[in-house]
């Protein structure tokens, strides 16, 4: 034995197998020497009745007084009850985002992971985590380990997807198929929310204590927040009519339309089933929409429009494919090439939806029924306010719809909201009775339309 300095390190000579050299000041100190030629300073100690190697580094990067130091400061560790050996073999097997995201998805497949309403995921959300984890978290933060992250690498994540560092063109299976990942504000937003999910997820499976995503300043999606103006309504209004005179085009217009009249998610209406259509109660009967199963009162344009088609329906959907067994499928592809080149060709069928919802506020109806019109959750309010005044939300349908219809045929409207003045009430309350009092035996069906 021999106190490890500079010396007796470089005079160390490589055997047919590794050895240790053991320093005679500092017990449990030592050197490594591998037939190689290759040395490393290890640390021999023992920690619940075994006995424990812990390497602290490679000579060269380690000086002998440097990894001296280190030993004493492990070994003091070690007198309070820790384990640096066993800490770094839990370490190198700490879970990696990307290990984290794999365990998250085959949850999510198995339906184990809850989205709104303590329901599991929609197969078309399923879809999209899957781009986003595979196309934006993986490759920006796939190799750091979970318990590493901190709120300014997600922060740095989300400023790279806004930048477009994770654009790519990738193939699909589509024959000569292909589709651009983009990058920006929106899809920056939704990332960064997906990963908040998924380390939530991590937290309640007690891989990490606390959520680093939590805090983190996100861009606001514009495209949410987007509506129609009534010059916007008239182009959109024109761009339909002359699409309309392609045969191709007939199907995505009365879609694109009926978006317009009731303010349903797209996928809402291109998979509209005819069980879900009640146009005696003036309603669609959604099964599973985004909030669930879902009542939305819906104007008389459309309940004749349905009652039109209804008469020619083939198949389960009201927007069927050419078999008739399928949903129609080119709406996507539809819409850009009715827009393109257009003042709405950055346009999305959701800007239609929230269209919807400014036009109705901006003719004086409540957050409440505006809510129940589109399918906002809004707790048990809404659920009651739907079954127990019908009548007045199908007005409402009825003024919106008609008010939009007007918008598309170029109407200009001097007034965009209900008045408010006592005799504009008077005459209308008048006019109301009147109609009442026109009925002098109603049948049962009729009684609950008699305001509509």
């Amino acid at each position: 034995m021999a106190k490890l300095t500079k010396r007796a390190v470089d005079a160390a000579e490589s055997g047919a197998k590794d050895y240790v050299i053991w320093d005679d000041e500092l017990p449990g100190f030592g050197l490594r020497v591998f037939k190689s030629g290759k040395r490393s300073y290890v640390l021999q100690y023992r920690s619940a009745g075994r006995s424990r190697r812990f390497t602290i580094g490679l000579h060269g990067v380690w000086t002998p007084e440097r990894a001296r130091q280190e030993a004493k400061a492990q070994l003091g560790r070690i007198a309070q009850g820790d384990d640096p050996a066993e800490e770094r073999q839990l370490d190198r097997k700490a879970l990696t985002v990307k290990e984290l995201c794999d365990l998250y998805l085959a949850d999510l497949k198995a339906g184990l992971i809850l989205g709104k309403g303590g329901r599991p995921k929609k197969p078309g959300t399923i879809v999209s985590d899957l781009g986003r984890i595979h196309r934006h978290i993986v490759p920006l933060l796939g190799s750091r380990r979970v318990r590493d992250l901190t709120k300014a690498d997600i922060t740095k994540a989300m400023k790279d997807v806004m930048a477009g560092k994770t654009r790519v063109t990738v193939k699909t299976k589509k024959l000569r198929g292909k589709s651009i990942v983009k990058g920006g504000a929106g899809t920056a937003t939704r990332t960064v929310g997906l990963l908040g999910g998924i380390l939530t997820y991590a937290v309640e499976a007690g891989i990490i204590e606390t959520n680093p995503a939590h805090g983190v300043r996100r861009p606001k999606d514009n495209v949410r927040t987007r509506r129609l103006s009534e010059a916007e309504y008239r182009v959109l209004g024109d761009l339909l009519k002359a699409a309309a005179e392609n045969e191709s085009y007939r199907m995505s217009v009365e879609i694109i339309r009926q978006i317009a009249f009731t303010g349903c998610r797209r996928m809402e209406m291109i998979t509209l089933r005819w069980t879900e259509v009640d146009t005696d109660s003036s309603c669609l009967r959604l099964i599973d929409s985004k909030a669930g199963s879902s009542i939305r009162p819906i104007g008389l344009f459309v309940v004749e429009y349905l009652e039109r088609c209804r008469k020619e329906a083939v198949g389960d959907y009201v927007f069927p494919s050419r078999d008739g067994e399928n949903a129609f499928g080119s709406f996507p592809n539809h819409w850009r090439k009715i827009f393109a080149g257009s003042s709405l060709a950055d346009g999305t069928p959701h800007i239609l939806r929230h269209s919807f919802a400014s036009v109705a506020n901006d003719l004086g109806f409540t957050e409440v029924t505006i809510a129940a019109l589109v399918g906002h959750a809004k707790g048990s309010v809404t659920s009651n306010y739907i079954h127990t005044i019908d009548t007045a939300l199908i007005m409402a349908a009825d003024t919106i719809s008609g008010y939009i219809q007007g918008l598309l045929d170029g109407v200009e409207f001097k007034q965009t909201a209900y008045a408010l003045d006592r005799g504009s009430r008077k005459a209308a309350l008048a006019r109301f009775l009147r109609r009442v009092a026109s009925v002098e035996d109603p049948e049962p069906d009729q009684s609950e339309h008699l305001a509509a």
